[in-house]
């Protein structure tokens, strides 16, 4: 694409890259307010009794729309492995645009924080969250394998054997094959499909856990040349597929009680559509993208063709625009940009907002667009890292398609 501003977004990833070296691989996170224990304790209260939970947690709610930074107060800093993995790609990702050894180094000390932090007492490789998650359901304690993490690993470790071929990251690669088929369960929904759990202790129904399982799996069936892995990634797939309401959107779950549909969730499982759809052609799916992306289109921008969080919210929110949700549309117009024409516009305005307006004098990303300031508190998993591997996927896409432009 013409207009993308590719000088610009170098200097950008650049400036992150020193500022990350900085900082460090540690940060707090848009869960810390609820990842200690009296915060957890006052979200779970929420889910038990809205009255008197809405009561316990508005202290925190106000404090984030009016102080973010108080957060600090609530927890301490964490590694996460969901962002250790977007590095991962991201650092592999310059290593391909530019046969950048650097990067590929990075890139390897990630995964190597990766092998060390996985979940322990598990038979094969896995990771969640590293503090206890207080949900609609229960707590999910921390260590719990979450399928919305480890297919980001997977992704990550697949990208730097891209590069080196060390037969160590191919192992682990294996494993965690093993632990989505073995520890994460299947439930039937039709003669056709199955929801998958979000961790091997639940009962499934998340649209975006099924989609992320039905890549990684259709992945591993091409990378580990395995038919069996198709036969059960097919059936999350035609899950997401039949999930899918008739005006193109996704709700969060089919479980009648989180029908909201957001931004990012919405790019989490279009991702997952288009990059099943070009390892494993099929109508059915890209009729699903079509419908679903005219849906985001027409739902989750706003006026000015910016990321809006949500086109049905479930509660009040504290914040206008969100940086998760400008880094998924920049993935999504670079997996949809020969299917989609109209999403060459939304990068456009979206790369001019985020350049303006988003990055900070010190190299890092504003977190939050609040309603009367800016949460401009460092978040690695929400989401530094996800800009920083969404521009250099970007980078790496428009460098891939100008070379075969000029070869052609």
């Amino acid at each position: 694409m013409k207009g993308v501003p590719l000088p610009d977004i170098e200097r950008v990833l650049n400036r992150f890259r020193e500022w990350l070296e900085h900082y460090g691989e540690t940060s707090w996170d848009h869960q810390t307010y609820f990842a200690g224990s009296v915060g957890r304790r006052a979200k779970a209260l929420y889910y038990r009794n809205k009255t008197l939970g809405t009561m316990a947690v508005a202290p925190m709610i106000f404090s984030e729309a009016l102080a973010p930074s108080a957060r600090r107060l609530f927890s301490g800093r964490l590694r996460f492995p969901i962002a250790d993995a977007h590095y991962a790609m991201g650092f592999a990702y310059r290593a391909r645009a530019h046969g950048d050894p650097e990067s590929h180094a990075r890139a390897v000390t990630f995964l190597e924080e990766l092998a060390k932090n996985r979940c322990s007492g598990y038979e094969h490789w896995c990771w969640g969250y590293p503090f206890d998650w207080a949900t609609r359901s229960g707590t999910i304690q921390k260590g719990t394998p979450l399928i919305t993490t480890t297919p980001y690993v997977y992704e990550a470790f697949r990208e730097v054997f891209g590069l080196d071929g060390n037969p160590r990251w191919r192992v682990a690669m294996a494993s965690m094959v093993l632990h989505a088929i073995e520890d994460i369960k299947d439930y039937k929904v039709s003669e056709t499909s199955a929801t998958c759990s979000y961790t091997p202790f639940d009962h499934g129904g998340v649209i975006n856990a099924s989609a992320y399982r039905a890549f990684m799996l259709t992945s591993a069936c091409v990378d580990f040349d395995d038919v069996q892995l198709w036969s059960i990634a097919e059936r999350n797939l035609n899950f997401v597929l039949q999930a899918q309401r008739p005006d193109g959107s996704w709700f969060y779950s089919v479980d009648g009680e989180r029908d909201f549909v957001d931004h990012f969730h919405t790019c989490f499982v279009l991702k997952a559509l288009a990059k099943i759809e070009t390892l494993k052609p099929n109508a059915d799916c890209r009729r699903a993208i079509e419908r679903g992306a005219a849906y985001y289109l027409a739902n989750l921008l706003d006026e000015r063709k910016l990321p809006k969080p949500f086109s049905k919210a479930p509660r009040m929110t504290v914040y206008r625009r969100e940086l998760y949700d400008y880094a998924e549309c920049i993935n999504l117009r670079v997996l949809l940009r020969d299917r989609i024409p109209e999403m060459e516009s939304v990068l456009t305005h979206t790369i001019a907002d985020l350049l303006s307006r988003w990055v900070k004098p010190d190299g890092s990303f504003r977190s939050r667009e609040l309603w009367f300031t800016w949460d401009n508190v460092p978040m690695h998993r929400w989401a530094q890292s996800q800009m920083f591997r969404a521009l250099s996927f970007l980078v790496m896409s428009e460098r891939d398609s100008r070379t075969a432009n000029r070869v052609a």
